[in-house]
């Protein structure tokens, strides 16, 4: 598409001003934007010749790490759409992926060089790297492809529906880029700590950080100490991770500080009250909780977290929000209802079975399927999934709620709560729970009276099952 838009070249003009601004810093050194851009360039000359057609697909399989930059670059300078394959994914998944999406070619980086059929094994730039061409037929129409000018196809982290594949646009790339970063105000003097899965977060996430030419910290360790010695080693400004690594921060116990620290943004899952007040009175920064979705990006993010609402998702300032009951019907204010947007950056289609967005938006509003509440002031809060919700004989309530009570107790590290069918009733709470220390977990009756003591008897937890984990996607939601 002659003179169309193209993200990754945004990011190679912008960044031509300031080759030697530091791009990647980690372990072994410091990449700086010139030297990225290079690399890209070197393997998308490699590839450009084996594509065809005018929107090629090429699938990506590579670790986090600065190769996976260099490598998710050069596909998109060629002008064809990256479709990553996430490493925590089985064969038979991979394969249902690649069936789906249908690419020419796909490369794999890093220690597991999975391909699905012989490849080429290459040393580019730096990168070893194996790739194979694909003959795969598409299920959905190509030309609607092509003519959407497709940049990333996404599957969710999350359980599977009945649409898979969401395919998003380099122009809505760019929207939710400049969407999102009127809330996190990134520039090129931030440097932000990165821990979250880069197949997941590399469309909005990575790319803002690119394009506003922001250094990117890569630690090698999820551990405390090592997240928190990476970002006072580079100097990071910015924290972008799940509540799980904020949790880890704030109990990290050295006493050294962070002091070039401005923000520090919670996604992926629910951020407690008790992990913001702990990471708040341990660096000084109150996490700003977001609200990010594939279908959306990121359009809610709590900026204002310091005026004691650090549950919230923030208020709405460029996206619209509406509350709706099972029905339809807007809900009172401050009543639960799912939740609807009407945001920068929407998706472009889902990809199987093909369906474009205006399919989709019901006169341009999109159902979250997450259920949330306003408060007087616009604070948003979510309030669980609406296929989450328990109905114990008609009488509705939340996992969400029940979790927070289990793992306020101080032998639960953290709990998971769902709905199991009951002949009688439709369905009661089951818990699981991972203790604090499991060689002395708390019995199945200290729960139980510990939630009849907070929780109306309909929504205590008929069993309770000790497990050593609980299953999270690749973004670190809690699968459910």
């Amino acid at each position: 598409m002659a003179g169309a838009l193209n993200v990754a070249d945004l990011i190679a003009a912008r960044a031509a001003a300031e080759p030697a601004r530091p791009a990647l810093l980690h372990s072994g050194g410091i990449e700086r934007y010139g030297e990225l851009l290079g690399r890209a360039d070197v393997i998308a000359a490699r590839l450009h010749p084996v594509l065809h057609g005018p929107a090629p697909r090429v699938a990506l399989l590579c670790p986090n790490g600065p190769d996976y930059v260099a490598l998710a670059l050069a596909i998109l300078r060629t002008g064809a759409c990256l479709v990553p394959v996430a490493g925590e994914l089985a064969v038979p998944e991979r394969v249902t992926q690649l069936a789906l999406t249908a690419p020419q070619l796909m490369l794999a980086a890093g220690p597991e060089q999975w391909l699905p059929a012989p490849g080429v094994a290459e040393a580019i730039a730096g990168i070893r790297f194996s790739w194979c061409a694909l003959d795969l037929a598409a299920a959905f129409p190509e030309d609607r492809f092509a003519a959407l000018h497709p940049a990333f196809l996404r599957f969710s982290s999350g359980t599977t529906g009945d649409r898979k594949g969401v395919l998003l646009s380099h122009e809505t790339l760019l929207a939710r880029v400049r969407s999102a970063n009127r809330r996190l105000e990134i520039t090129s003097a931030d440097r932000v700590l990165w821990t979250l899965p880069m197949a997941h977060h590399f469309a909005v996430s990575i790319m803002l950080y690119l394009i506003e030419r922001a250094g990117m910290v890569i630690a090698d360790s999820p551990l405390a100490g090592d997240l928190l010695t990476a970002a006072r080693t580079h100097g990071a400004t910015v924290f972008y991770g799940s509540p799980f690594h904020l949790a880890l921060l704030a109990a990290e116990d050295s006493a050294l500080a962070w002091p070039a620290l401005r923000l520090a943004v919670a996604t992926a899952f629910a951020l407690s009250e008790a992990t913001a007040v702990a990471f708040q009175r341990r660096y000084g920064v109150w996490p700003a909780q977001g609200f990010g979705i594939i279908e959306a990006g990121l359009p809610l993010v709590n900026t204002d977290a310091a005026h004691a609402k650090p549950k919230s998702v923030g208020r709405p300032d460029d996206c619209a929000v509406r509350f709706c009951d099972e029905g339809g019907k807007e809900v009172a204010p401050g009543e639960i209802g799912e939740l609807l947007l009407r945001a920068p950056g929407m998706f472009d289609a889902y990809l199987a079975p093909w369906c474009e967005r205006a399919a989709v938006m019901d006169d341009g509003w999109f159902a979250t399927g997450d259920l949330a509440s306003q408060d007087e002031d616009g604070h948003v809060f979510l309030r669980g999934r609406r296929k989450s919700v328990i109905n114990f004989g008609g009488i509705k309530f939340f996992p969400g709620e029940v979790e927070a009570v289990l793992d306020a107790h101080p032998h639960v590290r953290e709990s998971r709560v769902s709905g199991e069918p009951h002949e009688r009733w439709g369905a009661v709470a089951v818990a699981e729970f991972v203790p604090h220390d499991a060689a002395r977990p708390p019995t199945a009756a200290e729960l139980g009276r510990h939630c009849r003591e907070r929780l109306a008897g309909y929504k205590v937890p008929t069993r309770f099952r000790l497990v050593a984990a609980l299953p999270r996607t690749a973004s670190g939601k809690l699968r459910r």
